[in-house]
């Protein structure tokens, strides 16, 4: 069950951080204004706190497996909110960063 709940919160954080990414560029890219930006600093001071939640207590270990699901995650938002159309390549280095992502967090550790 920790596992999926540590996977769970990686989800619940690229959604927030992402989002907030997204709302803050088109607050300012595309001219949305400024409750674009704002609800975007919310959604990226939220990512923080997500991130506090998961089960392993090693702030440098969430933070660089949290980078692949990332980079993951960015492709997806992307092709869902934007109409991206990743490449092959950019699948192949997306499931490179989430085989980093699961030995990173997962892997067997004495």
């Amino acid at each position: 069950m920790t596992v999926v709940r540590s996977l769970l919160l990686f989800v619940l954080a690229a959604l927030a951080e992402i989002g907030g990414a997204w709302l803050v560029w088109q607050g300012v890219r595309e001219h949305r204004g400024l409750l674009w930006v704002g609800g975007g600093v919310i959604a990226l001071g939220l990512y923080g706190l997500v991130a506090t939640f998961q089960p392993d207590a090693n702030f440098g270990r969430i933070l660089a497996a949290y980078g692949g699901v990332f980079v993951a995650g960015s492709l997806a938002w992307g092709m869902l909110v934007d109409g991206f159309r990743p490449d092959r390549w950019d699948v192949i280095g997306a499931l490179v960063c989430l085989a980093g992502v699961l030995v990173i967090m997962y892997a067997p550790r004495g």
